[in-house]
């Protein structure tokens, strides 16, 4: 499987950060594309219907939302985890641009 941008907030978001964020999301992409669906915790984690999010843990608490379409991998959104569950508007963005996935 190969890895998709949704749209280029998502790259933004991954170049936002310092190099050993980007190499821990780097890292976790590759193990996203040879594993596919059969990652599971403590890398990814299914959140709803289609929709799952890739977990880095660091000095910060990254997580980027994905999900499978014709045997590809689309990342949707990206975040920084601040508190224990998912921010509303951060599982919003994500479901909207799942939405509009064709």
């Amino acid at each position: 499987m190969e890895v998709y941008f949704f749209d280029d907030a998502v790259e933004r978001f991954i170049d936002s950060h310092d190099k050993g964020i980007q190499t821990k999301i780097g890292r976790m992409l590759v193990l996203l594309e040879r594993y596919g669906n059969q990652i599971g915790l403590p890398y990814s984690k299914k959140v709803g219907k289609d929709l799952f999010e890739i977990r880095i843990k660091g000095s910060i608490e990254v997580r980027i939302f994905y999900t499978f379409r014709r045997n590809r991998i689309v990342l949707l959104h990206g975040f920084i985890k601040k508190s224990q569950k998912i921010p509303k508007k951060e599982l919003e963005v994500a479901a909207d641009k799942l939405n509009r996935l064709v």
